[in-house]
């Protein structure tokens, strides 16, 4: 989707925040094949160039198809869930709990859905394209799936990311995410919830994420989650495919995002690890931890940037901050240059 690139190239950062939200919240329309309308499109625009405020664009969204007398109920579904999913990612308040993830359901498709922030009470299955259209992931039975809920998200609280570094940290949230995903806990608009959830997620730990595979790669990441959570005759679960994805997101790599590369035949006599990817990115090298890659990709993007605004990017102190940039001086990975007051920061390429 490349709508509003003109914004995130050329535009001031508060269009370029809402381009980036409403690319994301179109591209994750393609999860179920959905394309939004050019009236989608313009009303989007209106609202990055500060014309009508993202409540209004919903509401003439809303309008729009209350007074269109016929009208595909597909593109209204991808208009609506759009304009919904684009308010949520720029809004900084998030909520870490079933009932966080339940209303993230509810605001994206309050309106399209009678069930919108509902738990189902039946068990469902789908085919995947991925698994040659042959099976389904055997998601979470109907009784128990608040439970199951609370269980991944309360071990995911538990968990200690201090010291952890960074492969092994996409390698758990890899695991964690799909964990999730394969509850299932709603009859419709699994992935585009556990997507918000995600990016919602990452930005509240300080992770500088990069929305852009959510853009382009949606149905990837689905494809990616099913392999994570089937288990066939000849299948086994594997995160690569979600590990990729997020060290694109997380670390900024290239690494190539084939949907082919994922299909399985629970046939085939034998499957052998697709991908053996190596590492691409500068902080790789590093052996940094999470804290540490949010500050240096902040510095990357800006090496003048004060320890003060590091640490509100960051959702850190000052003084952790401080620490962090400390340790990466003694490490010889950061460089401080021309001093406190006018100077800036600079990563040793000689670690790359």
């Amino acid at each position: 989707m490349s709508e509003f690139d003109e914004y995130i190239v050329h535009g001031e950062p508060g269009q370029r925040e809402k381009a980036d939200a409403w690319q994301t919240a179109i591209g994750l329309q393609d999860v179920d094949g959905l394309k939004v309308s050019p009236y989608l499109v313009e009303t989007a625009r209106r609202h990055i160039e500060g014309d009508v405020s993202i409540d209004e664009a919903r509401a003439l969204i809303k309008q729009y198809y209350q007074t269109k007398s016929a009208h595909d109920a597909v593109d209204e579904e991808a208009d609506v869930a759009s304009s919904n999913i684009a308010k949520i990612i720029n809004e900084p308040s998030f909520a870490f709990s079933v009932v966080g993830l339940i209303t993230i359901h509810k605001r994206i498709f309050d309106g399209i859905f009678k069930f919108a922030g509902k738990i189902r009470d039946v068990d469902i299955s789908k085919r995947e394209w991925v698994l040659g259209g042959d099976a389904s992931v055997s998601y979470q039975p109907a009784f128990n799936l608040r439970e199951a809920i609370e269980y991944d998200l309360n071990r995911e609280k538990e968990f200690d990311y201090t010291g952890l570094q960074i492969n092994e940290t996409i390698r758990h949230l890899s695991r964690f995410i799909a964990d999730l995903w394969q509850i299932h806990p709603f009859r419709e608009g699994n992935t585009r919830t556990t997507a918000v959830f995600l990016i919602k997620y990452l930005r509240s730990m300080g992770v500088p994420a990069s929305n852009e595979m959510f853009k382009h790669h949606s149905w990837y990441f689905r494809n990616a989650l099913v392999r994570a959570s089937y288990k066939g005759l000849n299948i086994q679960p594997t995160t690569e495919f979600v590990e990729l994805f997020l060290r694109n997101v997380i670390l900024g790599e290239s690494n190539e995002l084939s949907n082919r590369s994922m299909l399985a035949s629970i046939s085939a006599p034998k499957i052998q690890s697709i991908t053996n990817v190596a590492p691409k990115s500068q902080f790789d090298t590093f052996n940094c931890t999470l804290e540490e890659l949010s500050v240096l990709r902040l510095i990357t993007d800006n090496p003048k940037i004060t320890q003060t605004a590091l640490a509100e990017r960051v959702r850190k102190s000052t003084a952790t901050v401080k620490r962090i940039t400390s340790s990466l001086v003694e490490r010889g990975i950061l460089i401080r240059r021309n001093g406190r007051r006018n100077g800036w920061w600079e990563i040793h390429k000689a670690n790359v």
